[in-house]
Order: structure tokens, then sequence, then C-alpha cells
């Protein structure tokens, strides 16, 4: 009688994609809530693309492709490589940490080249005047008014919740990418809409909650988590995709060039590098540098020393 033929079963092969989603979203690597927000977005979005309940094991990496290019295929490098990481990121631990199977980013939805843009500093007085401008709802007009005062990630702000705001001395502390707790501060700009955002219709003011809140209430199918819901008003936290796209309605700018366009105008204004790198909280000084160089009215005006003497009679 011969042998049966031993057929090896699929390692995690009744893991579903929701499972594997949350197991990854619950390790120590997504432990930064800025970070957990960024990787819950992106791998969150391919797996209901996908089917959340499908097998792991069951999507091939042309599945993956085929997702990354529908959802961020027309988007700018930064963002489709942003995206891709972080789904990278998710299915190489679920093969190498888990033992799962699972599929890979196909070669070629390879990551785009990020073109330097030395032109992404918006020149102080434009910054101004958009800021200014009273026909921008209060919300962004104190959210860019805060990222452009405080020159800190829009993750980092948007994390923030009204408890954390220090308002008598206008500072409050942010977990930063590496982790570490540390102060941003902000000025009088910012100081005058905080109260203003804070009040509530009856008069009374938010004191717990996300500081910047989405325009509605959450649907049962999508409720965040309790510390993002405001309770109050019932409104979730302002998303960070949410608030790229009111500011590239209003401006046509992404968010990450008034954190740029406040580290340029220091720069513009002379201060020291060791107190742009404090504000900035940049710990490498070749990394500031690229947000530092000189800006166009800068150069514009050192282009003057170049012009013919003047004429004294």
């Amino acid at each position: 009688m011969s042998a049966v033929p031993k057929i090896a079963a699929i390692r995690g092969g009744d893991v579903s994609l929701a499972a594997a989603a949350d197991a990854f979203l619950a390790t120590a690597r997504t432990a930064n809530p800025n970070t957990h927000r960024a990787y819950a977005s992106a791998i969150d979005r391919v797996t209901a693309r996908l089917g959340r309940d499908r097998p792991l094991a069951d999507v091939a990496d042309a599945e993956i492709g085929a997702a990354l290019t529908e959802l961020w295929g027309r988007c700018a490098p930064a963002t489709w490589n942003r995206n891709r990481a972080a789904v990278t990121s998710w299915l190489s631990w679920c093969q190498a940490k888990k033992r799962w199977t699972a599929p890979s980013v196909p070669a070629d939805a390879e990551r785009r080249k990020e073109t330097a843009d030395e032109t992404r500093a918006v020149a102080k007085t434009t910054m101004h005047r958009l800021l200014s401008r009273r026909d921008i709802p209060l919300r962004e007009r104190a959210l860019w008014q805060m990222l452009y005062e405080t020159v800190a990630r829009a993750a980092e702000i948007l994390a923030l919740n009204v408890e954390d705001l220090d308002l008598e001395y206008r500072r409050a502390p942010v977990r930063s990418k590496g982790g570490a707790i540390e102060w941003v501060y902000w000025d009088s700009g910012t100081a005058h809409l905080l109260p203003r955002l804070l009040r509530l219709p009856d008069g009374s003011t938010r004191t717990h909650g996300p500081l910047f809140l989405s325009e509605r209430r959450p649907v049962p199918a999508r409720r965040p988590a309790a510390g993002d819901i405001c309770p109050h008003t019932g409104r979730a936290r302002l998303g960070y995709d949410r608030a790229r796209v009111l500011l590239n309605k209003y401006a046509g700018l992404d968010l990450h060039q008034l954190r740029h366009s406040a580290a340029t105008h220091l720069g513009d204004a002379e201060v020291p590098l060791q107190l742009i790198m404090g504000k900035t909280r940049h710990k490498n000084p070749r990394t500031a540098m690229r947000y530092v160089k000189p800006g166009a009215e800068a150069i514009a005006a050192v282009t003057t020393h170049l012009a013919p003497p003047r004429r004294t009679h």
C-alpha cells in the first residue's frame, strides 16, 4: 500500500488581512501615536480594498501592487512612498516575525524618486497674507498658524489634545518622530485663535479631547478610538489626509511647506543654526540645513550688493 503524500499546511493560512493588520499595529514599532495613525491609515485602506476578511495567504503580490496603484498611483511621489513604505513594513513583519505566508509589494510598485523643490519655502509676506485671510474657516487658520509658529510636524500638532495645552506659557508637549516628549512653542497669532477654537456654541469651553476636530461625527462603522473623540461634541480628531486636502484646496500648498517655510524665514532673519535646530528639534545639523537654505527674498536682497554704485551727483 503506497503512502499517502503529506501536504504541508500553509503557516498562518487562517489569518485574515484584518487580523494581520491589527497584530502589526499592536506592536512596539507603531507605539508612537503619530506613527500608528499614519500606518493604520495606509494599511486599513489597502485591506479594505482587498477584503478585510480574506486570508492573508490567499493574496497575491500583484493584488498588493494593484491596490497601491489604485489608491495612490496618481499622488505625489512623497505620498506614494510614504504609504508604500507602511504596507511594505507590515507585510515584511508578517513574513519575518510571524512566519506567516504573506504577499510582498511587487518589484514594479517601486519607490518613486522625490525631486527636491527649491521653491518649497513660501515667502514670508505670502504666508502672512494666507494666515490673515477671512474667507478661511477658523479651524484651518488656527492649525496653519500653529504649524507655522511652532515649526512642528503636522502629525505632532494634529495629535494634540486640549488638556495638553499650556495656554499661559504658549506651549505644549508633543511626541516627536523618535518617540521623545518635547515642547513646542507658539506666539501671539496662535494664542489669539486658540480660545475661539475651543469655544462651544453655548459659550462654554472644551477642556478635554482632540484639539482639532473633524467637521462631523464619525459613522458607527468607522468609529475611531475613544481617545480620538471629543467628549463635548462627539466629533472625531481631524485626520492628516483631510488637513492636507484642505490646505491644498485653499492655498495650493502641502502641510510640510509650513514647517519648511518657517525654518527658512528664521534662517533669513539670521537666527543662529543652533537656535533653529532647537526650534525645529532636529538633532543633526546636516538635516536641519535642508530647511534653512536662504529663501528667495533673502537671495533677492543680497543681490543688491552686486549692483553698480549709485551716483552721488
